[in-house]
């Protein structure tokens, strides 16, 4: 049975064995080409193994269903403030750095543009649905609002609230979306200038074998496919990852900040915890765990899962609303546009006293974490190396 498949291409100037074998990267000039080759293949299963051996192929994965990661009732309305609580708790309401100058990609659900958050903000939308621009269901606009939403009546709910240039890639709808739109909206991001792409997404595992036993499949077997092409996946993403680090070594930084997963279930028992669910688990993009308040200090959310990198508040976010206003949510949804909003502040930093790469960007991210204003005693392996801080000079 022939279906799609992701065909990632290594481009002319950096060789296979670059990207497959350690990490080093390649000895080239900013002359190199276009940083992502993909492909979609509509091809047989059996077809793949011939395919993989060809010199430029980096990675091939059948196309699976892509979910959101979606977010959870707040469980308290934050009190009024002129600065929510999430931007006050990584430092970018005293940072000199605005995220000016920094491109910044949001692959959700779309956004309202009109929303008076985003006044001012060059907003370049593209839909990979097929229900057209636009957000029906409001995480977008609530993740891009975190990233670098204007203050609007007084509160200010945005982190980098100088970046003037913002891609909306539109890769969930009403039906979900897949790993297909996802490594696309990648590709269209990075070459549109993205030095920052935020994605809140996770492979439907569930949604891939229902497919398979809707196919005919046996459920065991159902199961088995599954498995294979969430294996795949994994590896694609790895590889995407891999590509943008030694591409944009010599020319455009990119990074991918992605939500760890909210599957853990911390308030029904301790011991009930999930690790990162992909695309974020994928080596190269920086899993977001979430925090919320406690009486004695920032707190690892009952429902983030175990084993991100980094953490950001995620519990009780206030951000921007479809058709105007706010709303609150929860989740590593919201914790990861935080990250990725601080990562403006930082690739604007750097930019201004050197050059931009991901692996300098990545440093300063993940370098920033503190474990200040934590409460004492939390799992490491639950928060990452820390909260995520805003350069403060």
């Amino acid at each position: 049975m022939k279906q799609n498949h992701i065909v990632l291409r290594s481009p002319s100037t950096i060789s296979r064995n670059t990207l497959l074998g350690p990490s080093n990267l390649p000895t080239a000039d900013a002359s190199m080409g276009a940083p992502l080759l993909v492909e979609i293949e509509h091809i047989e299963r059996q077809q793949v193994h011939t395919l993989t051996e060809k010199r430029d192929v980096l990675a091939v994965a059948p196309s699976i269903p892509m979910k959101l990661i979606a977010p959870l009732e707040a469980t308290a309305t934050p009190a009024a403030e002129d600065v929510t609580w999430g931007v006050k708790a990584v430092g970018a309401d005293t940072s000199p750095f605005s995220g000016k100058g920094i491109t910044v990609a949001v692959l959700d659900t779309g956004i309202d543009a009109n929303h008076p958050a985003f006044a001012g903000v060059e907003i370049i939308e593209k839909d990979f649905t097929g229900e057209g621009n636009g957000d029906q269901h409001g995480h977008g606009t609530h993740c891009a609002g975190t990233i670098f939403g204007r203050t609007t009546g007084s509160q200010r709910i945005g982190v980098a609230t100088g970046v003037s240039k913002a891609l909306i890639g539109k890769v969930l709808g009403q039906n979900g979306g897949s790993s297909e739109s996802i490594v696309k909206a990648i590709q269209w991001a990075v070459d549109n200038g993205a030095n920052v792409i935020s994605m809140s997404l996770g492979i439907d595992f569930p949604g891939l074998v229902n497919d398979l036993v809707t196919q005919g499949y046996p459920s065991e077997l159902a199961t088995s496919r599954a498995l294979e092409g969430y294996r795949a996946n994994v590896q694609l993403f790895d590889r995407v990852a891999s590509l943008l680090r030694a591409q944009n070594a010599f020319g455009q930084a990119s990074v991918i900040i992605a939500a760890a997963g909210n599957e853990s279930r911390r308030d029904v028992n301790p011991d009930f915890e999930i690790t990162v669910s992909p695309p974020a688990i994928s080596e190269g993009i920086i899993s977001v765990a979430a925090l919320g308040q406690g009486e004695q200090g920032l707190t690892v959310a009952y429902f983030s899962n175990t084993g991100a990198n980094i953490s950001g508040p995620g519990m009780n976010i206030t951000s921007a609303k479809p058709g105007g206003g706010f709303q609150d949510m929860s989740g590593t949804s919201m914790a990861t546009p935080h990250v990725a909003g601080v990562a403006a502040l930082w690739a604007e930093q750097i930019k201004s006293v050197g050059i931009l790469t991901p692996l300098s960007l990545t440093s300063r991210l993940v370098g920033s974490a503190t474990l200040q204003g934590l409460q004492t005693g939390l799992d490491p392996f639950d928060i990452g190396i820390g909260l995520v801080r805003a350069p403060q000079a």
